[in-house]
């Protein structure tokens, strides 16, 4: 069991070889088992997948963008599958992050919430409340979790 308050801060990057599905729309968009997980206090861990691993396609720039301290300037991602409506902002990406996570470069992490089934290791995932961090919960990771309402002061 692994608890968001032994995670530290500034933010970890660490490999992962489990099994990461993403599906919208009926669509497998993602399945890779070389993705990278960003771990910081209070917070699930956060999957980035490997674009050659993401289906041709799916992705188009979003608009906006933001800045996180630890890794830079992020873009935005629109998943976009045939016979479905266009989900703004699903994913997210640093192109050029900070030098302590060029390994990311890249890689697209996405929101749970916004497309239909993200899974890691077979284990259907629950998005972080809110829809700021876009973490990933799974059965073997305890919070509390911040995100939801009051807990922007943490």
């Amino acid at each position: 069991m692994e608890s968001v308050w032994d995670y530290p801060r500034p933010p970890r990057l660490e490999r992962t070889d489990a099994r990461v599905t993403i599906t919208h729309a009926g669509q497998l968009i993602a399945d890779s088992d070389h993705c990278w997980r960003v771990l910081e206090t209070s917070h699930p861990p956060v999957y980035y997948v490997p674009r050659a691993d993401l289906a041709d396609g799916v992705l188009q720039p979003g608009a906006g963008r933001s800045l996180c301290e630890f890794k830079g300037v992020a873009g935005y991602w629109d998943v976009v599958v045939a016979g479905a409506p266009r989900v703004e902002r699903a994913g997210w990406s640093y192109e050029r992050p900070t030098p302590g996570f060029a390994e990311i470069a890249g890689a697209v992490a996405f929101y749970p919430s916004r497309v239909d089934e993200c899974r890691v290791a077979g284990e259907l995932v629950r998005a972080q409340e809110g829809d700021f961090y876009g973490g990933w919960i799974t059965d073997g990771i305890t919070g509390p979790f911040k995100g939801g309402p009051g807990t922007m002061g943490w």
